[in-house]
Parts: C-alpha cells; structure tokens; sequence
C-alpha cells in the first residue's frame, strides 16, 4: 500500500501554499474544469433526472453487493476469463505479480488506475524485476518525475508546461537536448514517440475499470486518449484492477452513469473512448489479449457496507467535488497524503486507513456544500465528514486543545438559555470594541485566524436568532 503521510496535512498544506509554481497550475485548473462542467449540466435539462437514477442504480447495487459480484464472477469464468479476489494490497500485487511471472513479462503497460497507486502496485513491479510503464500522458509524466497523482482525473494537473519539458529532457536522454519543447504539440508528439513502441513490445497490460457490468461480465474503461485500448488489446494477459464497488447490474446501468460521467468530470458529453471488454480473445477475434483477468480489491470497503459511510461507494471517481473544494484550490492533491485527494478522499480515506491516520482530513473543509451539490451520484460528502469528525473526537484523536473546545461549546449548546445569554454578550462586547475599527488585527483565542487575516469586528445588533425572534419569527419551526 502506498505510504500515507495524511497525519502531516498541516505541514504539507503550508508547504504548498508557498509553492509558487503550483498555485500557478491551480490557478490555471479552477477554470476550465468547472465551466466546462456547468456548461455541460446546462445542455442536458434532465441531468438532475439522470443523477437521481444514477444514485438509485448504485444504492440497490450496494444492498445486493454480494449477489452482483458473483453474478460478475460467472459472467467473466463462462466468457473464458478469471476472477481473483484480494483482500489487502499484499494479496492484489502478489496476485498480479504471479500472472506475471508465469507469462515472463519483463514490461508491462498500464493504464490509469487509482487502484494500482492505492495498493503500490509500481513500486512492487521495480522491487521484482518488471518495468511498469505508465501510458495516460499525465501518468506518464508523474512516473518521469517520480510523484504520486495529484488528482484523480488529472494526475499531472500540478505540473507546469516548462516542468514537463525539463523532466522530458532529463529522461528522454537520447534526444537532442536543445530540441525545441516549447509548444504543448511537441511535448505531446515527443510522449506518442516514446510510448508507442513500449505498447507494441509490453507482456502484460494492466487497467482500471470504471464499470463492471455484473450481466455480461464486462469491464469498462474511460479515456480521451486510447492508451487504454492499446494496453489491453495488444499484450498476451489484460488485467484489470478494480475494487468491488465499481459492479454495475446492466448495460443500461451503465450506460445510464456514463452520461452524468464524463460532464461532471471534464465537461464533455462523452469521453473520447469508452471500451467495453469481455473475457479474451476468441478464435475469429482480430486481435486482443490472450488471457483476461479480473482483480477484485476489497482492502476495507466490506467494512463500510451497512455503515454511515456506505453512500461514499457510490462513487465513480469524476473528480468534480475536487475541481469545485475551496481548500483543494489551494493546497492541490499531494497535501492530502494519499492516494484519493478532496472532499473524496476526506471521506475515502480515513474510511479505508483509519481515522487515527487521516483525522486531518475530514476537517479539512470549508463545508460550503459544493462538493455534495456538484456530486453526480448526490453523495452526502459534508454530512459524512461529520460523523468522521465524531469518530475523531470520540476516539480521542486530534488536538487536545480542539476537543476541550467542542466540550466547552457542548456544554453551552445543551444549555439554549446561557448559550443564548453569553452569545449576545459576547457580541455586545467584541461589537462596542470594534466601533470605529470593524475588525481586530489581534485578538485572544482566535490566532489561528488572525495569523493569516483579520477578524471581523460583529455588529452590535444581537445574534441572528434574537433578530429573528424580534420579527416574530419563531426559532424551532424555521416559520
């Protein structure tokens, strides 16, 4: 499994905020992915229709998990395929490693799968003598530089052109170093060139999987740049990496889910390929891999069947609650310390490696609510990092100061009176020593926030619960 270093979030996202070239890409990416995705919503009137459908089709998968997955298991044996299941990381790469072995393979391509970083799957090639080789662009320039993805769609978002360049440079030795590697075309032309004997001459291809299609025992894969194709049609075995919620009932299922996809994600109403493939290659098949394998990673999503958090296995990995996070934005992926980086991975990730790990993360959000709205499979992301939140604070984890404060405000908030009295006065107070100045500079008890900004001097006309009860309103019904 890939080292997780979620406990030092803190470290890491100050050390990113003053790295200039990613707040640069960041810059960049706040854009594009979510214009694009709004403009996308905007040209299907019935997307909201087709989310609603998309998180019913994954509830009643999730209900029936078992039924689906062994559905899938005969569908993949009677097309001539086999299924393993994995329960850890260790059994999923030695799994792979064994098919390896058995076929010889020296190379192997892969296509992006966040399955294969999760479980460490490159590093545990290189320890055993078999070259992985990386074919999506922006993995490909991650593995030249040796970093793990950023982000789940757009593992290379953090890289600038210029870095991208000089990792080409330094790696692509054989090449004339002063060739011009200015333009996007050449860099692109430059990876096609690299890439496309590696394809042709790879033993083994390994993907992910967006689908699995428990009816015809089908794995689907989305890319905009083929790679995918060519690592499972060309190699002697395709194996494919994927985790057990990504089974689907029907063809219709997904095909249903492809359609809010590929807008949530990049903004297009269709990814450029969408692969289906079903078991290996027949007798009157023109090409495709001689063996096909299914490689089925639990790795502690069973545990969360029945659970608060089962609703986070809905997910289909589009990226969108990344592309909208404020704190995302501002600290990019490699701050969250594993492998699934946002609000995503606030929920996955301590879900998966324990809240005593990851307790930074699910307090790492602003809970403005964008990523629960923008979600295609409607997944309560802020209401899940909640009971994470209390999970932390139940088990003792976090900073002892954080929690003798959330027993104060306990104290106070089961006492509406005295909560309501000390409210007011503290407004009254802090808003008469504000007059004239509308904010603090420095203020006692607040320099996590003062250290970066100044506070906000309130106004002195009472809470917004005293205002409202003075206009008649009444607290507890909302009317």
């Amino acid at each position: 499994m890939q080292e997780a270093t979620t406990r030092h979030f803190i470290n890491n996202a100050r050390k990113a905020l003053d790295d200039e070239n990613l707040q640069v890409a960041l810059t960049k990416m706040k854009t594009g992915f979510v214009e694009r995705r709004s403009e996308a919503r905007a040209r299907l009137p019935e997307f909201d229709e087709i989310r609603d459908r998309a998180r019913e089709i994954k509830d009643h998968t999730l209900e029936h998990l078992d039924y689906y997955l062994e559905r899938f298991e005969r569908r993949v044996t009677e097309q001539g395929g086999h299924v393993h299941w994995c329960s850890t990381p260790e059994d999923a790469r030695q799994t792979i490693l064994d098919i390896c072995c058995r076929l010889d393979a020296k190379t192997v391509t892969k296509g992006k799968t966040m399955i294969a970083e999760e479980i460490g799957l490159n590093d545990f090639f290189e320890e055993n003598g078999v070259e992985p080789i990386e074919t999506d662009l922006g993995e490909y320039i991650i593995q030249l530089r040796r970093e793990p993805p950023s982000h789940i769609i757009a593992p290379a978002v953090h890289v600038l052109k210029h870095e991208v360049a000089e990792a080409f440079v330094e790696k692509h030795t054989d090449r004339d170093p002063n060739r011009p590697l200015e333009e996007p075309r050449a860099l692109l032309d430059e990876a096609r060139e690299e890439l496309r004997q590696k394809f042709i001459d790879a033993d083994v291809g390994v993907t992910g999987a967006n689908f699995l299609i428990a009816e015809t025992g089908t794995s689907v894969i989305v890319t905009n740049e083929g790679n995918g194709d060519l690592t499972q049609t060309i190699p002697k075995a395709h194996i494919v990496l994927a985790s057990l919620e990504k089974v689907v009932p029907t063809l219709d299922d997904a095909s249903t889910i492809l359609r809010v996809l590929a807008r949530s994600a990049t903004g297009q109403e269709a990814s450029v390929y969408t692969t289906f493939s079903t078991g290996p290659r027949r007798a009157d098949d023109p090409d495709g891999p001689g063996e096909y394998h299914v490689v089925l990673l639990d790795n502690g999503r069973s545990k969360m069947i029945g659970t608060e958090f089962q609703e986070m296995l809905r997910c289909i990995r589009c990226g969108a609650c990344l592309n909208h996070c404020p704190v995302y934005n501002a600290v990019g992926g490699h701050a969250y310390g594993w492998v699934y980086p946002g609000p995503m991975g606030s929920v996955l990730t301590p879900s998966l490696i324990g809240v005593e790990e990851a307790g930074h993360l699910p307090n790492a959000s602003s809970f403005c609510g964008r990523c629960e709205e923008v979600c295609p499979m409607r997944i309560p992301l802020p209401k899940m990092m909640r009971h994470l939140r209390e999970q932390q604070f139940d088990s003792g984890y976090g900073p002892a100061t954080m929690r003798s404060g959330i027993k104060i405000w306990a104290f106070y908030a089961k006492r509406p009176a005295l909560y309501h009295f000390l409210a007011g006065l503290k407004i009254w107070v802090l808003g008469m020593l504000g007059r004239g100045k509308g904010r603090f500079r420095r203020f006692p008890g607040v320099s996590g926030w003062t250290k970066y900004r100044d506070f906000p001097a309130p106004q002195t006309g009472g809470t917004f619960q005293s205002q409202w009860s003075a206009r008649g309103g009444d607290r507890r019904s909302g009317k």
